[in-house]
């Protein structure tokens, strides 16, 4: 990143949105929002779109910062993220949302200890049965729900002063209820307010395709949703057709008994004429809260360690792999200031 560039973007992160749209005099200038503030989308390297490093499950009102010791979260989760820096990965995406732990000061530890870059998220997660949705998202407009996440956009996360670099969402399948359909509106707004990516779980194709609808008619390009745990959706012309769209499709999961799933996904999509459309991560980790000792921790090594090799058997070039481990989530993360 040059000089000039790297003083606009600080520059950039301290001004409302209003004010850093007029600052932008470039066509376009993209950056990527981690925890320790923003950077240029070219410094994230090899990066890991989809994974968690502290989950609770105990539900919305109970899921609280005093059910875990954040030092104890550090100290498990910070040796799989060295791992995966020795490999050579530089950036993962910690998905986990609001009300189920999410925790941006711990994500900031661990990127201060080991050097990577972390990305943390704001919005709601309504799969589950809504579950792990707050009261008053309920009955909120996805105005006023939209108003909740730009203000943790441009304030910070709950007084820490961490700012998002994304939105996650979650739904269950399809078709969907009126609180999914408002939590698909209100990340459209802060979309187009913030230009904030929407990852989003789905629970099929059928939701996946019905929030792309919406996003339409809110005036949002699809590129600016990512259909999270896509795998899990056995339709491989769904996928196609959400690609098609201009959609990010997001094969995470990535785990030892998944490798030739997951060359099949990828495959298909190669077929398709689609192979820039995908993503790869594991969707694994994580400190459970509740467990002792975090409980089981998957490790987020499997993609270099056997399914980048299996890709390699099964014919793909580096040129391809290293579109869908650096070029394809670097463009689905960055977030562009477009002068008025």
């Amino acid at each position: 990143m040059n000089r000039r560039v790297a003083l606009k973007l600080g520059a950039a992160a301290m001004l409302p949105w209003t004010a850093r749209e007029s600052a932008a005099t470039d066509a376009d200038i993209g950056r990527v929002m981690t925890v320790l503030g923003p950077i240029a989308p070219e410094d994230l390297g090899v990066m890991l779109p989809h994974e968690h490093i502290l989950v609770d499950f105990a539900g919305a009102d109970a899921a609280t910062p005093d059910r875990y010791d954040a030092d104890e979260v550090v100290a498990v989760a910070r040796p799989h993220l060295e791992r995966i820096k020795a490999q050579g990965v530089r950036s993962l995406v910690e998905c986990t949302p609001a009300h189920l732990a999410r925790d941006p000061a711990i994500l900031r530890r661990l990127s201060e200890a080991t050097g990577l870059h972390i990305l943390t998220n704001t919005g709601y997660y309504a799969a589950g049965g809504g579950k792990y949705l707050p009261a008053h998202s309920r009955t909120e407009s996805a105005d006023e729900l939209a108003a909740r996440w730009l203000a943790e956009w441009r304030e910070g996360i709950g007084g820490t002063g961490i700012r998002p670099g994304f939105q996650k969402i979650g739904v269950d399948a399809g078709p969907l209820p009126d609180v999914g359909v408002r939590l698909v509106r209100a990340a459209a707004r802060v979309h187009k307010a913030s230009g904030l990516t929407i990852a989003a779980h789905a629970g099929d194709g059928r939701a996946a395709l019905q929030e792309l609808d919406l996003l339409r008619e809110e005036g949002v390009s699809p590129s600016a949703f990512i259909w999270v745990h896509a795998n899990a959706e056995p339709d491989a012309a769904l996928h196609a057709e959400a690609a098609a769209r201009g959609a990010w499709v997001e094969f995470d999961g990535v785990a030892p008994g998944t490798i030739d799933r997951h060359v099949e996904l990828v495959a298909a999509m190669k077929a398709a004429g689609r192979l820039d459309r995908v993503l790869l991560s594991h969707d694994a980790g994580w400190y459970h809260v509740g467990e002792p000792g975090g409980g089981e921790f998957r490790p987020y090594d499997t993609l270099w360690g056997s399914l980048v090799p299996a890709l390699r058997r099964a014919g793909f070039t580096e040129a391809e792999i290293h579109g869908l481990t650096v070029d394809n989530p670097r463009e689905a993360f960055t977030v562009r200031v477009r002068p008025a």
